[in-house]
């Protein structure tokens, strides 16, 4: 029996969780059924008629898109007059699930933008602004017995990560104090008699769309009828999550070989650009898609380099004789983390499945370009 839609959406999601996306995207489950078992996959950038063709002639009933195929809500469902109406129509009658990570891959380590680093073949890669105010520390008051058991809970509900380090934690052994009512039934004691108890503060850091399910997690593990805890939120930047990206090319190259070096890996046929500060070219920042908005960020973080796209002209007037700002394309600096996608998933699933995992083999680029 093959691998369900349900299994391959949690292992995506733990990756990229749809709690890093940004607030007014709309990622995950887009149309189809998580209970679904899964004949092959397609991966592609968006969805169109030809890439939901290709699906239907190469038997994968699951499609993952990184462009939402349901962005803004759908008002009407228009068979005879509305292209994507039909399309809807077509991926529901073939039992086709088709689901989405949008700004929840760009902003998670190994996503858009460390894939787009990576091909520019920089080196010491690291997000260009990390996210912050999204992270807790929970602390709780746990009997020295119960400890492994809630702790586990805990950090298989997602608390305890930091970076590349897992099952984080800080414990402190103390005492408690308590005095149940007649209502109470104590686990340690009695009611109504004021009780002391050796415990240990078992504090750890959760992501914010972890905490629901920590706390969660606390209160089926732990043995006292009203576990304690506290939860506080934080400053702290998050290393996991961000945006952009920055690094460094092994060797600086002239502004003019790092463009060559540029069109080159990304197979771009054109490149937009604004002359910088600096004719040598080593530390680069980047950001998959639109990430205008990250420039001063570039800036600030010293990068010679600024690789993104849809970039207006003005921007490129602030960035002149600042930094050596380039224009890519939006498809071009998005495209190559499919294969990243591609990767994790043959990992994940089992050879024996024999489920085959595709990239679109042609172009959704709406973009053309003329060439005299």
């Amino acid at each position: 029996m093959s691998m369900i839609v349900r299994e391959i959406i949690k292992y995506l999601e733990d990756w990229a969780p749809p709690g890093a996306a940004w607030e007014k995207d709309n990622v995950g489950l887009q149309l189809g059924s998580r209970g679904q078992r899964i004949q092959n996959i397609l991966l592609c950038l968006e969805l169109d008629d030809e890439v939901l063709k290709e699906a239907l002639r190469k038997k994968c009933n699951f499609i993952f898109t990184h462009h939402p195929f349901i962005f803004s809500p759908i008002k009407k469902i228009d068979i005879e007059k509305d292209s994507k109406a039909q399309l809807v129509q077509t991926i529901l009658k073939n039992d086709i699930t088709v689901y989405s990570a949008h700004t929840n891959l760009d902003f998670t380590k190994d996503g858009v933008s460390f894939v787009l680093a990576q091909t520019l073949k920089l080196n010491n890669i690291k997000f260009l602004e990390p996210e912050e105010n999204n992270q807790y520390k929970v602390a709780v008051f746990v009997p020295e017995k119960d400890l492994e058991k809630v702790s586990t809970a805990v950090f298989n509900a997602g608390g305890g990560i930091i970076g590349e380090y897992e099952n984080c934690s800080f414990l402190l052994k103390g005492e408690g104090t308590f005095k149940g009512s007649e209502k109470s039934n104590p686990v340690v004691g009695q009611k109504q008699k004021f009780e002391k108890v050796e415990e240990v503060r078992f504090e750890f850091i959760v992501d914010s769309w972890n905490l629901r399910n920590v706390i969660n997690a606390i209160h089926d593990s732990h043995p006292y009828e009203e576990p304690a805890y506290d939860i506080y939120p934080l400053k702290n930047k998050n290393v996991n999550y961000g945006a952009g990206a920055i690094g460094e090319l092994a060797k600086e190259m002239s502004a003019d070989d790092f463009l060559k070096h540029t069109a080159a890996n990304l197979k771009a046929d054109v490149l937009k650009y604004s002359i910088g500060k600096s004719k040598r070219i080593k530390k680069v920042a980047v950001c998959g898609g639109s990430g205008s908005d990250l420039l001063n960020n570039a800036i600030s973080a010293g990068a010679d380099a600024f690789v993104t796209a849809d970039v207006k002209y003005h921007t490129f007037q602030e960035a002149s004789g600042k930094i050596f700002l380039i224009d890519a394309g939006h498809y071009e600096t998005e495209i190559h983390s499919l294969g990243t996608v591609e990767n994790k998933l043959k990992s994940f699933i089992p050879k024996t499945e024999q489920i085959k995992i595709l990239k679109y083999s042609g172009s959704t680029n709406p973009i053309k370009f003329y060439k005299h």
